[in-house]
């Protein structure tokens, strides 16, 4: 029997039972928001972003995009700076599936829980995330070692893309007071994601870049402070010679 046939047989028999049949088109739930996104979804919205290879960050006027670089000069985060408060980016490969920020929320509240801080669940404006705070280890003058454990308040965001996973942390004064919060929300949610389609082990993090002008220029610098690691010492200015 040909399937519509059949389906709008069973319409026909709830229908004298008093039952409304089932929609036949469903519509999709709305989530609240709008972004981030991924490169194949992202909006024609003017806004000039920052290649960083798989993270493009707005660049809005009064936040300063700091890059952190390890020492062969390979991009290992991304921050957004707005007054006193930080948005830290961190963006890793994920199922297909998707799922990732599920387990990843529970590890950072354990974390948390187990050097004596507290992350709990709420409900934010990209869906589930944690607030509380977290212990950080800060330097003190003139000591060795890794410093003094502090705890600060501080808010994770997360979005689970088409096999990548988005992290944010929100630290200062966005961390607690939401009017603080909003333009380094409104940030992560301008954020475009290029996954790439080279296959990576889940949770790894993708690879990230520095821009064309700004690579040029780690680059010079790093070859001037190796001629000048090289260039042999000479006298001294104002140094008196052999007596």
């Amino acid at each position: 029997m040909p399937l519509g046939r059949r389906r709008n047989r069973i319409d026909r028999s709830l229908r004298e039972r008093g039952v409304p049949p089932e929609p036949q088109v469903r519509e999709r739930p709305e989530t609240g928001t709008a972004g981030p996104w991924d490169e194949a979804d992202a909006p024609q919205d003017g806004l000039s972003r920052v290649d960083l290879g798989a993270l493009r960050v707005p660049a809005l006027a009064g936040m300063e995009l700091r890059v952190d670089v390890n020492t062969q000069q390979q991009v290992v985060g991304a921050s957004l700076r707005s007054g006193e408060s930080l948005l830290q980016l961190s963006v890793f490969a994920a199922p297909r599936a998707g799922g990732l920020w599920d387990e990843v929320r529970a590890e950072l509240a354990r974390g948390a829980s187990g050097q004596g801080a507290s992350l709990k669940e709420v409900d934010g404006p990209f869906g589930k995330e944690l607030a509380g705070s977290v212990v950080v280890m800060t330097p003190q003058p003139g000591q060795p070692g890794p410093g003094k454990p502090v705890r600060r308040a501080a808010r994770f965001l997360g979005v689970d893309g088409p096999r990548w996973f988005l992290r944010g942390m929100l630290s200062g004064p966005a961390a607690s007071t939401p009017e603080e919060a909003t333009a380094l929300e409104e940030a992560f949610r301008s954020v475009v994601v290029v996954r790439g389609t080279a296959p990576m082990p889940v949770r790894e993090q993708l690879p990230l870049t520095l821009p064309p002008q700004a690579a040029e220029q780690v680059a010079r610098q790093q070859v001037a402070r190796q001629q000048a690691a090289a260039r042999p010492a000479g006298p001294v200015p104002g140094a008196a010679g052999p007596a």
